[in-house]
C-alpha cells in the first residue's frame, strides 16, 4: 500500500532521526518519492537542533542512540509543535517502550525492520493500537523477566546502575542480560 502525504500549501516536514545511516538514507529517499521534504539527524541532540531551525510536521525517531533516546527527545519535539505525528522506531521493542512511548505523545511505535509504507501507515493513523502489542498467548517466564527489566530501565532513564539497584540485581549480571537479543514470546 503505497501512500502520499496531501497537503495544501507547502510540500509537508519530516524529521528522520536514527543513528543507522544508511537505514535513514533509504527511509529518507523513500519518504521523499512519497511527497515528504525530508531532514536526517544521526541523534537526538541534532535532530532537536534541526526542529529549532524548521519545524517538522512529523518525525520519526529511533529508540535507542547514542546519547539521549528517542524518547528524551518525544516530548521536546512535542513543546516545540504539539500537533507533530511522531512514530517512534526500534528494533529491540518491548510493551513497556511502546506504552511509555504512547504516554509520552508519540503517534504511534513500530518494530524495525519496517519499510516506508509501515512508518507512513504509522504516521497517519488517528491512535496507536497499543492493544495490539499485547500478544494473544501468554509471554513465557524468560519474556516476563526482560519485559520487567525494560520497564524499569525506562523509569529509571537509561541508567544501568539504578536499574540494578532498583531490580536487587549486580550491575554486570545486568549489563549481561540487556545484550542479549529479547526473548521470544
Amino acid at each position: 500500500m503505497s501512500e502520499n502525504i496531501q497537503h495544501d500549501d507547502e510540500q509537508p516536514h519530516l524529521l528522520l532521526v536514527d543513528d543507522d545511516a544508511t537505514f535513514t538514507r533509504v527511509l529518507a529517499r523513500a519518504m521523499d518519492r512519497r511527497g515528504l521534504r525530508v531532514s536526517v539527524a544521526g541523534s537526538a541532540e541534532e535532530g532537536y537542533e534541526l526542529a529549532r531551525q524548521d519545524l517538522p510536521d512529523y518525525a520519526v525517531l529511533d529508540l535507542k542512540m547514542e546519547g539521549d533516546s528517542g524518547l528524551v527527545l518525544l516530548p521536546k519535539l512535542l513543546e516545540l509543535h504539539p500537533d507533530m505525528r511522531v512514530v517512534i522506531l526500534t528494533g529491540y521493542s518491548s510493551i513497556a517502550t511502546a506504552v511509555e512511548a504512547i504516554k509520552r505523545g508519540a503517534t504511534n511505535y513500530l518494530c524495525k525492520p519496517a519499510d516506508a509504507d509501515d512508518v507512513l501507515t504509522a504516521l497517519l493513523s488517528q491512535h496507536a493500537d497499543v492493544d495490539s502489542l499485547v500478544p494473544e498467548n501468554p509471554m513465557s517466564v524468560d519474556r516476563l523477566q526482560w519485559e520487567h527489566i525494560q520497564r524499569v530501565l525506562n523509569e529509571h532513564d537509561g541508567n544501568i546502575s539504578a536499574t540494578a539497584r532498583a531490580l536487587g540485581m549486580h550491575r554486570r549480571t545486568l549489563q549481561r542480560k540487556l545484550q542479549k537479543r529479547p526473548v521470544r514470546r
